[in-house]
């Protein structure tokens, strides 16, 4: 972001294309209709193992992504002894994703040691998330998926690489497994950082519906269940959340609705699955608002200064995979089609740019995307080899940047639509010398081309751009319950197709430099992972350190391009998971990240954003007659807002409670979160704004949105 502009304007939906909506309401309305009829007709499915959620689909491991073979989650983490590729990656089960108290869904990535969610704006906006020194904004450099379908945006409106998980469903995740570094060949755009990959699963144990209620009109109501359909089973689930929020001058009006069905059977040999998942949101939102405005008394702390800003989006999909055995080897594929539209109001300098109508914008993206993925592997004697393809293709009917004025559009900054294609293939190889040393060595290449049309003609046009990335990993086991890794790996993130045919400033009107298509990035890690005799006691050490190109960015904000400077970052995280008997469990995971940029600069050399100290910690008690408890606590550290570092954030702790009690079929549960009532800010900023009555060119100021008060969200549950 840069010092002297608030560098995250970005995106807005639209309604999603009649004809793809109408064929997810079909294929709904078909499938539901046969699920009274199946349950009672159909036998019951067998007994999964413990955990409320199963993923039976073969799974990859989080290790190094080659083993296929069939997998079901129910710890808190796996033992990756003897399996992982790296230190820095892991596993969450379905069953650790029930216990833990979520503020909202993009929380969800916060089960990445390591990383932050936050929120700066209303409910429906996707998280903005931090890790290993990189501010993500929305998601750039973080790679997020579900059952191989990106989650990340490219050339979006609102910000590259925007992850909104807000249309999953936390009930049907099977698992979760995280990747940090830029060691696996398997994962391509936004990894440098790291990559999650989420599972819907198969069945679940039983079926439930929830009720949750709580302050500020929060109100939620889901159903979860699996049965038994011809030869495979359907799962079915379905989501819808109100929400009005804390502010003292807005009410969110959150509607959210989601929707799940998901069919599996084994086949050829294998196992096969198709799944539609359907989502709609609308809300309003508070944004960031100026410390001074605050200290003046013109607002509080939970005030607006444009309560007509917010958002609407909508996200459809249909998707399949098979995986199983085939030439030789096991074969996997994945197939999706992807529906999106986002319409995002926004106001974060209020009078600075047009001191008459205001500085309100809004951005609008409406697109289809249409992918694959596929991975053979091979086992030949000590060799493991695996070759593997993913391909994608961005539709994008509108991306735009508009003026508003109370949502009502007053001019337009940017209108564009898109064709962005891509396609990566990659071959990996891990190969065991002897019981105690593996090596693993990977090659990927990807290429994309871009294809923008503008109406300003001049910024119109093509581009194309590849990039070959290198992996190789080295883990020795000195004793059966400790593995040593040396790790080292190139990656990359593609930059907004705008930007790479850009040749005039369209506020401007000055020439404008175009981006680099593609901006790689160079990363090592030596790590530590080792487990006790029973495996009661797992611990990860991490030292790593991680290096971006100099590179150019496009600014969905503000339409245009801006210049960055080459960065490394490197630091030190661990993590103790700690399972003493079948009652308690805890965990503490900690990482420290020192960032700079390496080029010189009289300006300064810290990159703003970077947040040094991340603290998370966690309890969790379940007891024989029902009761359980929970708490977890997060803490990071003040990180520095423009390159001098003489502005920076305050930092936060927040600490969620959970406490419950479980009979043979209901549930009940009380949450409390931000239990210590913390006036904490979500997220901080420094960019100058101008409010009624200040002079021309603003002020600079500290721009922030607090946490959300203590409240009180009491949940029942009843299984059937």
């Amino acid at each position: 972001m840069p010092v002297s502009r608030y560098h995250a304007r970005r995106a807005l939906p639209r309604c999603a294309r009649p004809r793809v909506r109408a064929l997810a309401a079909a294929l709904t309305l078909s499938l539901l209709s046969n699920i009274a009829h199946a349950q009672a007709t159909s036998e019951d499915p067998p007994a999964p193992a413990s955990g409320a959620a199963t993923a039976t689909e073969p799974q990859q491991s989080p290790a190094n992504a080659t083993n296929l073979d069939r997998v079901i989650v129910t710890g808190r983490r796996q033992n990756l002894v003897g399996e992982a590729i790296s230190a820095s990656e892991g596993s969450v089960s379905q069953a650790d994703i029930a216990e833990h108290p979520l503020l909202r869904t993009g929380d969800l990535l916060e089960f990445v040691p390591g990383l932050v969610a936050t929120a700066h704006s209303g409910s429906g906006k996707a998280n903005q998330y931090f890790l290993r020194g990189f501010n993500l904004d929305h998601g750039t450099d973080f790679s997020t998926s579900i059952d191989g379908m990106p989650v990340n945006m490219r050339t979006h409106g609102h910000g590259q690489g925007y992850t909104d998980l807000n249309f999953l469903i936390p009930e049907t995740i099977g698992s979760l497994t995280y990747r940090k570094g830029t060691y696996y060949a398997d994962v391509g755009d936004f990894s440098s950082a790291g990559s999650a990959e989420f599972r819907v699963a198969d069945r679940v144990d039983a079926g439930q519906a929830s009720l949750t209620v709580g302050a500020d009109q929060y109100r939620r109501v889901a159903v979860v269940d699996s049965t038994r359909l011809g030869a495979g089973e359907l799962l079915y689930a379905g989501e819808y959340q109100t929400y009005d929020g804390p502010w003292t001058d807005i009410d969110e009006d959150v509607r959210k609705k989601n929707a799940l069905l998901r069919y599996s059977v084994d086949i050829g040999g294998g196992r096969a699955h198709a799944t539609l998942m359907a989502y709609d949101n609308t809300w309003n939102a508070a944004d960031q608002i100026p410390q001074r405005a605050v200290d003046s008394g013109r607002i509080s702390e939970f005030g607006s200064l444009d309560t007509t800003v917010g958002g609407k989006s909508s996200r459809y999909s249909l998707s399949g995979g098979w995986s199983g055995p085939a030439f030789g080897g096991t074969f996997s594929a994945d197939a999706y089609a992807i529906d999106y539209a986002l319409n995002l109001w926004s106001n974060f300098t209020y009078l600075l740019d047009d001191p008459v109508d205001g500085d309100q914008f809004q951005q609008v993206d409406d697109r289809t995307i249409y992918g694959f993925r596929f991975s053979q592997q091979w086992d030949r004697g000590r060799s493991r080899w695996r070759l593997g393809a993913d391909g994608r293709l961005d539709d994008i009917d509108r991306v735009a940047l508009l003026r508003t004025r109370a949502r009502e559009q007053i001019g337009t900054v940017r209108d564009d639509s898109v064709r962005e294609g891509s396609l990566g293939i990659y071959l990996a190889n891990e190969f065991r010398f002897n019981e105690r040393l593996r090596s693993y060595v990977g090659v990927r290449r990807d290429q994309y081309d871009f294809d923008v049309d503008s109406t300003l003609a001049t910024n119109s046009g093509n581009a194309s751009a590849g990039i070959t990335s290198y992996k190789a990993s080295l883990a020795y086991q000195p004793a059966d319950r400790l593995e040593l890794y040396a790790s080292y790996g190139t990656g990359f993130h593609s930059n907004d197709a705008r930007g790479t045919t850009i040749t005039v400033d369209p506020v401007s009107g000055e020439p404008a430099e175009r981006v680099d298509p593609l901006v790689g990035s160079r990363g090592a890690e030596l790590g530590a992972r080792m487990q006790s005799r029973e495996r009661r006691l797992q611990g990860t050490l991490a030292l790593w350190t991680l290096a971006l190109d100099s590179e150019l960015l496009f600014v969905g904000d503000a339409g245009n391009t801006e210049a960055s400077r080459p960065s490394r970052r490197s630091g030190i995280e661990g993590g103790l998971y700690w399972y003493p008997n079948e009652r308690y469990s805890a965990h503490v995971e900690a990482s420290y990240t020192r960032s700079r940029f390496s080029d010189s600069d009289p300006g300064g050399s810290d990159v703003p954003g970077s947040i040094p100290l991340v603290i998370g910690t966690g309890v969790t008690a379940r007891y024989d007659n029902g009761w359980q408890a929970s708490a977890q606590l997060q803490h990071f550290g003040r990180y520095p807002l423009i390159e001098d570092a003489s502005v920076e954030s305050q930092g936060s702790t927040l600490l969620n409670l959970r406490v419950g009690r479980e009979w043979a079929k209901v549930g009940v549960y009380l949450d409390v979160l931000n239990a210590l009532d913390s006036r904490d800010h979500d997220i901080d900023y420094f960019y100058p704004s101008r409010l009624p009555g200040e002079a021309e060119g603003g002020v600079d100021d500290l721009h922030f949105h607090v946490f959300p008060s203590r409240s009180l969200r009491l949940s029942l549950r009843y299984t059937f």
